[in-house]
């Protein structure tokens, strides 16, 4: 019930008000901190009730401790800037919303949305068949509960030292046994061979599970859980699988093993099988044997190799702590390399390691797919051969053989086929852009949509659609560097980036936003010719509106000065320049300097005294000024320092007083600009959250 005098909407403001939330951090959430050479650190969040992750920026989990349900938002912001002098509101207010939409809070999240979608998907057999055929995987409940019974039956004895010893000995006795026994066994009867076939496929099914069950087991034997598993198709090769994204909060050696425990057991199971084949090598299932263990070993060679995104990579890259390796290589390849080479700039160590495994990895792609021909060639061609010549049944088992044992190449193969496919659309894409008008009056229309450029005269637009370009970036590209002279201005049309800065002598990157479809970046580098102030590197895969800076003088500069940089962008570019308005966009900045003003104070000045209501925020530009407490001296603030902001944001009076020492030049923002632009900021960065991730390491 509402309080008497109190309106329905005054309690609807209120409940929807951040600011006035108290967030709490359940007990089932964990964390754990990551150190990723060469890159910026991160900590994984996890929600250990609904197996959810989440990675975060290292200050937005020193937020976490601070969500125990006796703060408001606010009070999180104000104890933040406190202990870190930062003035981020947005990254407290979009934490909490996507804590509470993760389900790491107490207070229960309901996906509205998601649940209307089950309650309206359509339940009849076909309508389910229809799902299966889109997506053919059958998920399993009860994996995590078998895989902790068989632990504690026997599984965690495979883990003790004696153990490991005596599965190494098998594993290595199997190489030896199985080089051994080459040339001496007998091949498949062509009478027998439907049956061989049958028998084959039985054993590499066994042993794909035994392969999932060593991840399985080892993340029950260090206290975690099993997220998922089931049996799904991969381009009509059936395979088991396990969902271990709880492997995440291990420690690093810890997942290493993980990730090489599946191929261990594998290993072992091999191992076994190829004694039995040497020592029976003319047995009845000598032939079976052979193809079985042939095919295993060659199955666990590319497992372990780390070019691959398989158990061998996902241990390389916990050893080098480098968790995104293959997409940086990928991505420096293609872009990074060149552009360096241009500029005749030296390579950094961290970029040379990462050359040689992006040129490894190419060549070594190659090589798989042509190894992989010669050996389905050898080992399955006198089989395929047999069939042909065995009537219908022979040629039908022949299609069942291609279809479900060569699953795994023709996977390779069409993911090879399947990326070039990308990037021959995102050929065809541009070409279309040029061709069709509606791409182009996309572009348009988000640009005069923009507050920078509204009310563009219907020529400048025509203009602007034809001389627009589109450009399409991968996952973890680089579009603009830092220190670089701007050449253009981007518009995102699809995905998301994120803008990083890195400063002299500090070590990794620091994030400062993500953005997403309609925001711009990079236009005041273009307005003012200054060189870039931050880096952009694209998130996820990525489409971007890119306006060339002779289009942009040519087209907007006069109108971008005579309106959003009244009176000089050089103005704009000052305020930017000061810390608590640096994550502000240009039309921010533009409102910012409208709303404001500059003061010169003069030494002994007082600006704001203790008890006092707090009426206005203050950043230096110029000069210094000392606090006073209690008529205590605490400490001196000078340029790119700010105060004034604990009262506005506790809505309580001035905790001290600030005085001039020296000639002062600074700028004053009122207490409704203040919560009117952060409130903007709040709704225009509300998508930069941090985004959960999905992890899928079978």
């Amino acid at each position: 019930m509402r309080a008497p005098g109190r309106s329905i909407w005054d309690v609807v403001d209120e409940r929807l008000d951040p600011s006035r939330v108290r967030p709490r951090v359940g007990p089932w959430v964990d964390t754990a901190y990551f150190d990723a050479r060469g890159g910026r650190d991160y900590v994984i969040a996890a929600n250990g009730r609904d197996l959810t992750y989440y990675r975060l920026e290292p200050d937005e989990a020193a937020l976490l401790p601070l969500m125990d349900g006796t703060r408001t938002v606010g009070e999180v912001c104000v104890e933040r800037l406190q202990r870190t002098g930062n003035l981020d509101v947005a990254t407290v207010t979009n934490l909490v919303r996507l804590l509470h939409a993760g389900g790491f809070l107490t207070d229960r999240y309901v996906d509205v949305p998601a649940a209307l979608a089950r309650a309206t998907r359509a339940r009849s057999p076909i309508a389910r068949l229809g799902r299966f055929a889109r997506s053919p995987t059958i998920e399993w409940k009860g994996a995590e509960a078998m895989t902790r019974w068989l632990h504690t039956h026997g599984l965690r004895h495979m883990f003790s030292r004696i153990a490991m010893i005596a599965g190494l000995v098998v594993a290595g006795g199997g190489v030896a046994a199985f080089l051994s026994a080459r040339g001496h066994t007998r091949t498949l009867d062509s009478k027998a061979v439907g049956s061989a076939f049958v028998i084959l496929l039985a054993l590499n099914l066994l042993l794909v599970f035994v392969h999932e069950l060593g991840h399985a087991a080892y993340l029950i034997h260090r206290g975690r859980r099993v997220r998922g598993a089931g049996f799904r198709l991969y381009f009509g090769s059936p395979s088991f699988f396990i969902d271990s994204s709880d492997v995440l909060m291990l420690k690093r050696g810890h997942r290493i093993a993980q990730s090489l425990a599946g191929p261990y057991f594998e290993a072992i199971v091999t191992g076994a099988a190829a004694i039995a084949l040497w020592a029976w090598p003319r047995g009845a299932l000598a032939a079976v044997l052979y193809s079985f263990v042939t095919l295993n070993y060659f199955v666990l060679f590319l497992n372990l190799v780390p070019f691959l995104e398989l158990d061998g990579y996902w241990a390389l890259s916990d050893a080098l702590r480098l968790p995104d390796l293959r997409p940086r290589s990928i991505a420096f390849l293609r872009r990074d390399m060149w552009r360096k080479l241009g500029r005749r700039e030296r390579l950094t160590r961290p970029e040379i390691g990462i050359l040689v495994y992006g040129t490894l990895g190419t060549i070594f792609t190659v090589f798989a797919l042509l190894s992989s021909a010669v050996f389905w060639r050898d080992t399955f061609g006198p089989i395929i051969t047999r069939m042909t010549h065995g009537g219908l049944f022979g040629i039908v088992l022949l299609i069942v053989l291609a279809t479900f044992v060569a699953g795994p190449l023709f996977s390779g193969i069409v993911s090879v086929l399947v990326g070039r496919v990308r990037v021959l659309r995102a050929v065809g894409n541009r070409i279309r852009f040029r061709a069709q008008r509606g791409w182009r009056t996309e572009a348009a229309r988000l640009l005069d949509e923009s507050p920078l450029f509204d009310d563009l005269p219907v020529d400048v637009l025509d203009d602007l659609a034809a001389r627009v370009r589109l450009v399409g970036v991968s996952e973890q590209t680089t579009i603009v560097n830092q220190g670089d002279h701007a050449d253009a201005m981007y518009v995102v049309r699809a995905g998301t980036v994120e803008v990083v800065e890195r400063h002299p002598g500090a070590r990794g990157e620091h994030s400062i936003a993500k953005l997403g479809p309609g925001d711009a970046f990079g236009e005041l580098g273009v307005a003012t010719g200054a060189r870039r102030n931050a880096s952009v590197r694209a998130i996820t895969r990525a489409e971007l509106f890119a306006v060339d800076k002779g289009t942009f003088d040519r087209l907007l500069a006069d109108r971008i000065h005579v309106r959003a940089l009244e009176p000089t962008v050089h103005e704009l570019g000052e305020l930017q320049a000061l810390p608590p308005f640096a994550h502000l966009t240009l039309p921010q900045l533009s409102a910012l300097r409208a709303r404001g003003a500059w003061l010169r104070v003069a030494p002994g000045e007082s600006l704001i005294r203790q008890g006092e209501p707090g009426d206005a925020f203050y950043a230096i530009g110029s000069g210094r000024v000392d606090i006073f407490a209690d008529d205590t001296y605490l400490r001196t603030l000078g340029p790119g320092d700010y105060f004034g902001e604990i009262a506005l944001l506790n809505d309580g009076p001035r905790t001290a007083t600030v005085r001039a020492t020296t000639p002062a030049r600074i700028f004053r923002l009122d207490r409704h600009a203040f919560a009117e632009l952060v409130a903007d900021a709040l709704g225009r960065t509300q998508h930069a959250a941090t985004a959960p991730i999905v992890f899928a390491r079978a």
